[in-house]
């Protein structure tokens, strides 16, 4: 006799039984929608690529989170660890079928090797935002605004997006005579709310071998209290006015013009750890539980494209971390689960009128509600039972002599109020205003 395999997924996994599932469609669902409002087209990119494209522009950490191995052909490849590097391909590989500027969304599972702890895991889904073809401050704007609506769309305002510009940190690195050393020093800034001022403050003073320095660097990701009070602040440590510090003011004023201008901070410590970013970066926060950490993230990348074209194609976007978000609002109990889609159930009360259910559920599907028809006669407790477990509000009974007159008993299932033979169209009326 065969062994019995041991049923299990790799750490860092997860499947996902029908009320989570159903959850993450309906969050897809709204944020798809309103991606869309915005005038965003969807694509779609492998799984697999080129180590080569993947890893073009990376540091050392993101080389050790991606998933990396030899295909059959001998082929070095990797899984994509996120959604933005594969598109900056497409963009160079389909530049001559495309419309600029172009905007596209794309949802989609990525994965990364990295340790699994709460609300992070090595496979899971980005929500993704891009506009290519324009360097303008409307079109950061507009990836600003997105990530707040479509938040906003599934229920969480009680947000901060925490923004920075790395073109104004990058000159004040240089004026401290730093400038060749920046990467390191962005990356090592990026992790001050995981390990602790102390501990970027020593690595920092590795990176410089300056005391002196350090501390104006520290400085400098202090920031002050309120958004224009620190610009004013770094555009002086920096050196003075430039396009960087232009940008900025020019967001601010399109934020209080929309009058949103309350969910954005201009904080000097956000930086973002991936190279590519170039620009205006940001990192979204929910404000009753931020140690979870940014759920929606971005900026601008006006090189990234360059590495598979000689054009340089400027960009902007952002990425809603699906799980992360989900597992923000179930720790807040802000989430609702469903076990299933469905408005009614017609219950089978006799096999012999299995036609008769059918024709019913039809005629309902047809004026807009989700039925299913029970498969098998069982006794009527096992058959509440299901529909209790699946969450259905609506109890469709029929029995010889409904199906003689056209009529059937509908049964509000949580309230346990009858209306009995009552017309197809009479129930299909009740069900549909109790959506």
């Amino acid at each position: 006799m065969d062994t019995i395999i041991q049923p299990r997924i790799l750490k860092g996994f997860r499947d996902f039984l029908p009320a989570s599932e159903i959850q993450r469609a309906d969050l897809i669902e709204k944020i798809t929608e309103v991606y869309r409002s915005f005038g965003f087209v969807p694509i779609d990119t492998p799984v697999l690529e080129y180590t080569e494209i993947l890893l073009r522009k990376s540091n050392g950490e993101t080389e050790k989170q991606v998933f990396r191995f030899e295909d059959n052909g001998g082929r070095d490849v990797a899984m994509r660890f996120d959604l933005t590097v594969p598109f900056a391909r497409f963009t160079a590989e389909h530049k001559s079928e495309l419309y600029f500027p172009f905007k596209r969304y794309h949802i989609a599972k990525v994965w990364r090797g990295e340790k699994p702890q709460a609300g992070r895991y090595r496979e899971f889904v980005q929500c993704d935002i891009d506009t290519v073809g324009s360097d303008s401050a409307t079109a950061d704007f507009e990836i600003l605004s997105v990530m707040r609506a479509a938040l906003a769309k599934i229920g969480v305002t009680n947000i901060t997006i925490r923004m920075n510009h790395r073109g104004i940190f990058n000159r004040f690195l240089a004026k401290i005579g730093v400038a060749e050393k920046s990467e390191d020093i962005l990356r090592s800034v990026d992790k001050l709310a995981k390990v602790g001022s102390e501990q970027v403050k020593k690595e920092i003073e590795e990176i410089t071998g300056s005391a002196e320095k350090t501390c104006d660097i520290l400085k400098y990701i202090a920031g002050d209290k309120d958004f224009d009070s620190t610009l004013a602040l770094i555009e002086n440590l920096a050196g003075g006015p430039a396009e960087d510090t232009k940008r900025l003011r020019e967001l601010r004023s399109m934020m209080i013009a929309a009058g949103i201008q309350d969910t954005y901070v201009l904080d000097t410590s956000i930086t973002r750890g991936l190279d590519y970013y170039t620009g205006v970066v940001y990192e979204t926060f929910l404000n009753d539980l931020p140690s979870i950490g940014s759920v929606c993230s971005g900026g601008r990348y006006d090189n990234l494209a360059g590495l598979y074209m000689k054009e340089k194609v400027p960009g902007v976007g952002a990425s809603i971390g699906l799980d992360r978000l989900i597992a923000g609002l179930e720790q807040l109990g802000l989430t609702t689960k469903k076990g299933s889609y469905l408005d009614a159930e017609i219950y089978c009360l006799d096999a012999n009128l299995s036609i008769e259910y059918q024709k019913t559920a039809s005629i309902l599907r047809s004026k807009g509600i989700n039925v299913e028809v029970f498969t098998d006669a069982k006794k009527m407790g096992q058959q509440y039972a299901l529909t209790e477990a699946k969450g259905v509000p609506w109890g469709i009974l029929i029995k010889a002599e409904d199906a003689k007159n056209g009529t059937l008993t509908l049964k509000n299932l949580s309230t346990r109020e009858q209306f009995e033979s009552i017309s197809i169209d009479q129930a299909a009326e009740k069900i549909l205003a109790s959506k």
